[in-house]
C-alpha cells in the first residue's frame, strides 16, 4: 500500500467507530479504512468561490462520482489530486444564449466554451430542435449549411437524447420554440392561429415541458415570429407556466419600439403567471441607446413590485444573424422559398430596397440601426461561390459587384439560399456596462460552441462564440471592474441556475452536481476578434464536467460525460 492511501491510527480508530454506528451506510469511511482513496478527485488549496457572491476562501472540493461531496479542509486523498493554488475555483459556468444546437453534432467536445468553463449549453431562442413536423423537418434539411447531419428525432427530448448517446462534454438543457411550434402548426402564413392551432400548440408545450424543457423561449424580430400576436404567447406560457416554465424572448424591438416591447414581455409574464427572462438585452442602434436608462430603471420597478424579470447580455458591441434581419418581415412570409422568389420579382425587388431605406417603428432593420452598410459584416455563406465574400463589409461587396447594398443583400439571399449569416454594430459600449451592474443579468454567447478545425473554419462567426465569457472576466471583472470576482462568477452560476428552476448546479455545495471550472483571474481573456474569430480563449486550466475532467491544463481530454439537464417540469 502507498504510504498516502495508508490510514492513520486515529484513522483506524474513527473508521471502526463509524463502522459500529453507521454499519452499511458510510461510503466515504469504508473507502477509508480499506486502503483505497476516499475520493474520486480532491481540488486542492484554491480560492474557492461558491456561486453565491460572496467572500472567497481557501479550501478543498472532494468529487465522489458525479458529485461533490466536501468542501472545505479535506484531509483524505483523492484518486485524482488536483493542485488549485493560486487558481480561482467556481461551479461551471451556464450560457444562458447557446446556439450549439449544430456545432454539438458536428464536435460534441464543445471546445470553444469548454475552454471558457462552460459546462452547460442553454438552447431554444425561439426555435428548438423539436417538436419537428414533416414540413419542418423537411426545411431544416434543406438549409443545412457547412454542417450536415440527419434529422432522426422528433422531439425535443430525442434531439438531446441523441446527442448524449453520441457523445458530449458539456451539459444541455433547451426552452421549446414558439417559432418551432408555429411552424409545426401555423406555417409561415401571417396570420393568427385558429383555436384547433392553438390548442395543439398548448399541448405541444406541455409534452415538451414534461420532458425537460425549461420554458418557452421567443424570438419576435423575425418571420414567422414576428406574426405571433401577444395572445398567442401568452396562451403559450399558460400551457408552460403550471410546469414551472420560464418565458424568455428576443424582444420584437430593441430599436423604435424598445419601451414597448419591454411592456409586451411584462405583460405576458403577469397575464400567464411566469416569471421572465430579455435574451441579449441591447439598445440597437444610436438613436436608441439613450432608452436604456429607462428599461433599466422599468425593470428594476417591475421586480420591486413582485414581478419575477431577468435579462442577460454578450459583452460585445455588434451583434449577429442574417440578413433576413434587414428585410421587412412581409417578404419573407411563408418560408425561404416564397422570400427567395419574391426577390426575383423586379417590382418586388423595388419595394423591398425602399423600405430597407426608410426608417420604421414598424419592423426592426438591423441595416438601419447599424447606421451604415460598412457597419455590416458578412460573416456566413452557404454558397462556396460566395465565401469569397466572407469578412467583408456589406458595403465593401456591394463597390464589388457594382450594386447598391439593399440590392447586393438580396441578391446574396437568392444566391447562397440561407438568409446568410451577418454581424450588426449597433450596441454602446457605456451600455454593456450599466447593464453588467444589474444584479440580474447573467451571460449568454448567442452563438455556437465551436473549434478551430474542420467545418468551422469554412465561414467566419461572431468572436463571441469563442470569448463571451472569458471576456466577461477579463475585461468587465478584472481590468474595468464593473462587478467584483465573486459577483461576476455568480451571474455564470448560480443566478442562471436560479432562474432556470434547475436543480443540483450553480453552486459549489455537497450533493451538487461537480460541474468545475478551475481557472487563473488574472490571465483569463478572450482572444478572438471579428477580423480572425476562430481563437480560443486562454486561463482557463482545467474544466470537470459532471465529475469528469473534460479540461486539463488547457487541454481537451476527449472526454465526453455531458447529460441533459431537466426543466422543473420533466417527469423524471
Amino acid at each position: 500500500m502507498h504510504p498516502r492511501h495508508r490510514p492513520s491510527v486515529l484513522q483506524a480508530a474513527v473508521c471502526r467507530t463509524w463502522h459500529a454506528v453507521l454499519l452499511g451506510s458510510t461510503l466515504l469511511f469504508a473507502s477509508a479504512c480499506n486502503g483505497k482513496p476516499a475520493y474520486d478527485v480532491v481540488i486542492r488549496g484554491g480560492t474557492v468561490y461558491d456561486g453565491s457572491g460572496g467572500a472567497p476562501r481557501t479550501a478543498d472540493v472532494a468529487i465522489r462520482g458525479d458529485s461533490i461531496v466536501a468542501v472545505g479542509t479535506v484531509p483524505e486523498k483523492g484518486q485524482l489530486e488536483v493542485d488549485a493554488t493560486g487558481l480561482a475555483v467556481a461551479p461551471g459556468f451556464i450560457n444562458m444564449l447557446s446556439w450549439a444546437t449544430e456545432s454539438l453534432i458536428e464536435d460534441g467536445r464543445s471546445q470553444g466554451d469548454i475552454r471558457q468553463g462552460v459546462t452547460l449549453e442553454v438552447m431554444g431562442e425561439g426555435e428548438s430542435m423539436g417538436p419537428l413536423s414533416d414540413t419542418l423537418r423537411a426545411e431544416m434539411l434543406s438549409q443545412q449549411g457547412d454542417i450536415r447531419y440527419p434529422i432522426t428525432w422528433r422531439t425535443l427530448r430525442g434531439y438531446q437524447d441523441s446527442l448524449v448517446k453520441k457523445g458530449i462534454s458539456t451539459n444541455i438543457a433547451s426552452f421549446v420554440g414558439a417559432t418551432t411550434l408555429r411552424i409545426n402548426h401555423v406555417g409561415w402564413d401571417n396570420r393568427e392561429p385558429t383555436a384547433a392551432e392553438l390548442a395543439a400548440m398548448q399541448a405541444d408545450v406541455r409534452t415538451a415541458m414534461e420532458e425537460g424543457a425549461l420554458g418557452v423561449g421567443s424570438s419576435l424580430i423575425y418571420a414567422p415570429a414576428f406574426y405571433a400576436k401577444t395572445p398567442e404567447l401568452v396562451a403559450l406560457m399558460k400551457a408552460a407556466a403550471p410546469y414551472g416554465g420560464m418565458y424568455i424572448s428576443h424582444l420584437r424591438s430593441e430599436g423604435g419600439r424598445f419601451d414597448e416591447a419591454v411592456e409586451e414581455l411584462m405583460t405576458i409574464a403577469r397575464e400567464s403567471g411566469a416569471r421572465a427572462e430579455i435574451y441579449h438585452l441591447k439598445a440597437a442602434g444610436e438613436a436608441n441607446w439613450p432608452k436604456m436608462a429607462g428599461v433599466l430603471a422599468r425593470i428594476d420597478s417591475a421586480r420591486a413590485a413582485g414581478l419575477e424579470i431577468t435579462a442577460d447580455i454578450y459583452p460585445y458591441t455588434a451583434g449577429a444573424t442574417g440578413l433576413d434581419a434587414a428585410m421587412p418581415p412581409w417578404v419573407q412570409e411563408g418560408g425561404y422559398a416564397a422570400w427567395a422568389k419574391r426577390l426575383r420579382d423586379p417590382a418586388i425587388r423595388r419595394k423591398v430596397a425602399q423600405e430597407m431605406r426608410t426608417p420604421t417603428d414598424q419592423w426592426e432593420s438591423l441595416l438601419l440601426a447599424a447606421g451604415s452598410p460598412e457597419r455590416v459584416v458578412l460573416a456566413g455563406f452557404k454558397a462556396d461561390s460566395l465565401k469569397q465574400y466572407t469578412g467583408k463589409t456589406l458595403a465593401a461587396v456591394a463597390a464589388l459587384r457594382g450594386t447598391t447594398p439593399e440590392e447586393t443583400a438580396m441578391d446574396l439571399v437568392v444566391k447562397d439560399g440561407t438568409r446568410v449569416g451577418t454581424i450588426y454594430f449597433i450596441i454602446n459600449e457605456d451600455n454593456i456596462a450599466a447593464q453588467l451592474r444589474k444584479p440580474w443579468v447573467s451571460v449568454g454567447s448567442d452563438a455556437a460552441s465551436m473549434a478551430t478545425e474542420g467545418a468551422f473554419l469554412k465561414s467566419n462567426t461572431h468572436p463571441r462564440a469563442y470569448g463571451t465569457f472569458a471576456r466577461f472576466l477579463g475585461k468587465y471583472v478584472r481590468d474595468e471592474q464593473v462587478l467584483t470576482l465573486q459577483e461576476g462568477i455568480r451571474r455564470l452560476t448560480s443566478l442562471p441556475a436560479t432562474n432556470l428552476r434547475i436543480a443540483r448546479r450553480g453552486w459549489l455545495k455537497p450533493g451538487y452536481h461537480a460541474d468545475v471550472v478551475v481557472f487563473d483571474p488574472r490571465t483569463i481573456r478572450d482572444n478572438a476578434t471579428f477580423e480572425q474569430p476562430h481563437q480560443y480563449a486562454t486561463g482557463v486550466r482545467d474544466v470537470f464536467v459532471n465529475g469528469v475532467q473534460v479540461l486539463k491544463e488547457g487541454e481537451h481530454t476527449g472526454a465526453t460525460p455531458g447529460r441533459v439537464v431537466l426543466g422543473p417540469g420533466a417527469k423524471r
